[in-house]
């Protein structure tokens, strides 16, 4: 269930909550990305500690490992990595679509080699709905068909029609068969599809919401497109969207990219980036992102932020610089605990700034001071 309890007066930001079988979730959220069931060099307890609020798994991945059978005989992917909150699980599209010359597409789905072995497997409709079923995420979103950028007219149009057969097969799979996840039903959210094209964003989610779905997301975006043609993306598939229920920006982005999708009505985002620039040394700050293995941070005494969390402010960023050089393991889990901490708190920020009524100068000022350099 989702209830909608402010709309900003200057933008379309809104403030909601996402109630699931597992918790609530408030909105706008991030939601920190645990591939294999877990959050990259994170123990679950950090993930609390830091204020997350739901995780994302992967079907795709969770199935070639460690495989259903395992997952089946935990209980679900819940007991199985020990979280009891909300989990949201990608329908697997996404990394087929990242096997381009390893697959082919039909009306059936997708058959392709894995990335692992090379061994042939397929994955349809009714197969990426099993196997989310038998994950028992919170939330399970349907198997798409994600193109290319660029791409043909032809080619989305042909996608966008197999996306919106697909998401029929997935909703008739889950009336057969009514998977469950703990003591409530699992969710499931749709995916616009249609590349940059406005009026086929628009005739997607026209087709996804007559057929009806507990939420929404936008798809096919942040795979290589211009920044402008992301944001259009958004602008062209929410306006047609409903009001009562949540909607999804899928793989992204940068902090000032996700305050201005909170400004076009978008509630929920997930994104590798916290961690993987965390990897390559690099530190979210209010004025923009810092790379801690510069030498102007050899004397540096001060936190990577005055606002980051306590787990981390009691290091400086000269010790912090010294464990990425000397590569050490800490200077990567601490990397990545102050970036998802810096996502987290910016949703915070957000969402108190959308009840406070200036969310529109807070993302103004906070844009301009990312941005300054």
């Amino acid at each position: 269930m989702f209830e909608l309890i402010k709309t900003d007066s200057e933008t379309k930001a809104r403030r909601g909550r996402l109630t699931t079988a597992h918790g609530v979730v408030e909105t706008p959220i991030f939601m920190p990305v645990g591939t294999q069931g877990s959050v990259k060099t994170l123990h679950p307890d950090d993930l609390v500690a830091m204020g997350s609020q739901i995780i994302l798994g992967n079907t795709y991945h969770l199935n070639l490992r460690p495989g259903l059978e395992v997952i089946r005989e935990f209980g679900g992917l819940h007991e199985f990595i020990d979280w009891d909150m909300p989990i949201l699980t990608d329908s697997g599209g996404f990394q087929v679509w990242s096997l381009a010359k390893l697959r082919k597409i039909t009306e059936e789905g997708v058959r392709f080699q894995n990335h692992l072995d090379g061994s042939k497997m397929m994955l349809s409709p009714e197969v990426s709905m099993e196997i989310q079923a038998t994950l028992g995420s919170d939330i399970a979103m349907l198997f798409d068909e994600c193109p290319p950028y660029p791409c043909e007219e032809k080619y989305a149009l042909e996608s966008l029609a197999l996306t919106t057969r697909w998401a029929k097969r997935c909703k008739e799979w889950v009336a057969q068969h009514e998977p469950r996840s703990g003591t409530g039903r699992q969710m499931h959210f749709g995916i616009v599809q249609g590349s940059i094209y406005a009026e086929m964003r628009e005739q997607s989610a026209r087709e996804l919401v007559e057929l009806g779905f507990d939420g929404y997301a936008v798809g096919g975006i942040s795979v290589g497109e211009p920044e402008h043609e992301m944001i259009r993306a958004i602008e062209n598939a929410v306006p047609f969207l409903p009001e009562d229920k949540p909607r999804y920006a899928m793989g992204l982005g940068t902090p000032p990219q996700m305050l201005e999708m909170i400004a076009r009505g978008v509630d929920m985002f997930d994104c590798v980036m916290p961690t993987r620039v965390a990897r390559h040394g690099l530190a979210f700050t209010d004025e923009g992102p810092i790379h801690i293995k510069n030498k102007e941070f050899e004397m540096d005494k001060r936190p990577l932020t005055e606002t980051t969390h306590p787990s981390v402010a009691r290091f400086s960023r000269s010790y912090i610089r010294h464990l990425w050089r000397a590569k050490e393991m800490l200077a990567l889990r601490l990397l990545s605990f102050h970036n998802l901490h810096f996502y987290l708190r910016l949703m915070e920020r957000a969402r108190t700034a959308i009840e406070n009524g200036t969310f529109s100068t807070f993302k103004s000022e906070f844009i301009k001071r990312y941005n300054q350099e």
